[in-house]
């Protein structure tokens, strides 16, 4: 109403506009100065620039892909106190969104008469400490040259990915590269238990990858066929790798772009992105969080 006022003001006349859309003339003069003088305007109405420019920062900084919770769970980690519900006004005003996941696309292909491991998880994927579960699984990428395939190693406790492998061929050669990552980085010893645990894809039954797992002295555990909540972890990790990083651009033209993204995009997720099931701190802090609260015990005991 302000702004049809302005363009029509020298034409028509204030008072008479104002009278015809019943506005006090006094509310549009009002406005006027508190156009010309922003400290003139109410608190809350420049308590909200505020806040808009900091959610507007720690969105860009979550690549776009933060939404309201993720947000305001950054924001109070920073300092800043303010209202879910007021960032959840505030982001709908600016027409900010969180990327969602879409549905999962199933890349199992498993062989009925191989030998295969008993399920020792069971669903269940809350550890208490790091180096006892891995989750492993991989998806796909459509490419201009054809299909890219992206591997995970995931440890359970802080959802942090401790090896990762971009191939264009999903071999059990292809997974092993991503185990040998996550064994380098993690230095697993028989004393730590650590179980392994993947669906049956034939990839990770093949002869050569379960030799790497007994040499490692990891546990080997398998869930069922085609059954995601056997394995629902890692479908999670690769529901979020896809909605956060493959599907937000239209194509992907070469491995290499695939693989410079997945680089960036797991060093962000272990070292950046807040994760809810682990009270919304990155997976590196909280692990972290777990070394520095034994160090405090030894030094008690």
């Amino acid at each position: 109403m302000m702004a049809f006022i302005d363009a029509h003001r020298e034409d028509l006349g204030i008072e008479p506009i104002c009278r015809e859309l019943a506005i006090a003339p006094s509310s549009y003069h009002e406005h006027a100065v508190r156009l010309a003088d922003p400290a003139r305007r109410p608190a809350r109405a420049r308590r909200d620039d505020e806040l808009k420019d900091e959610i507007k920062r720690v969105y860009d900084a979550s690549s776009k892909l933060y939404g309201t919770r993720k947000v305001w769970h950054q924001m109070r980690r920073e300092g800043i106190e303010v209202a879910k519900c007021t960032v959840e006004r505030l982001m709908r005003a600016m027409g900010l969104a969180g990327i969602r996941r879409g549905k999962r696309t199933v890349t199992t292909i498993s062989n009925p008469k191989a030998p295969c491991p008993l399920d020792k998880v069971n669903r269940a994927f809350r550890v208490s400490r790091p180096n006892a579960l891995w989750v492993v699984d991989f998806t796909y990428v459509h490419t201009w040259a054809g299909f890219v395939y992206v591997a995970f190693v995931i440890d359970a406790y802080a959802r942090r990915i401790v090896g990762w492998k971009v191939s264009t061929s999903a071999t059990a050669g292809f997974v092993l590269d991503a185990l040998e990552q996550a064994i380098h980085a993690r230095r697993p010893g028989p004393e730590d238990g650590l179980i392994h645990h993947s669906d049956r894809g034939v990839q990770y039954l093949a002869m050569n990858y379960t030799q790497r797992l007994a040499e490692a002295d990891l546990v080997p555990s398998v869930g069922s066929v085609g059954d995601s909540y056997d394995n629902a972890l890692a479908e999670t990790i690769n529901g979020l790798y896809k909605a956060e990083v493959i599907w937000r651009q239209p194509s992907w033209p070469t491995v290499s772009a695939v693989e410079m993204a997945t680089l960036r995009w797991v060093d962000w997720f272990n070292n950046h992105r807040l994760f809810g099931p682990i009270g919304y701190i990155p997976p590196a802090e909280a692990e972290a969080n777990y070394y520095a609260a034994l160090e405090i015990i030894d030094m008690a005991a």
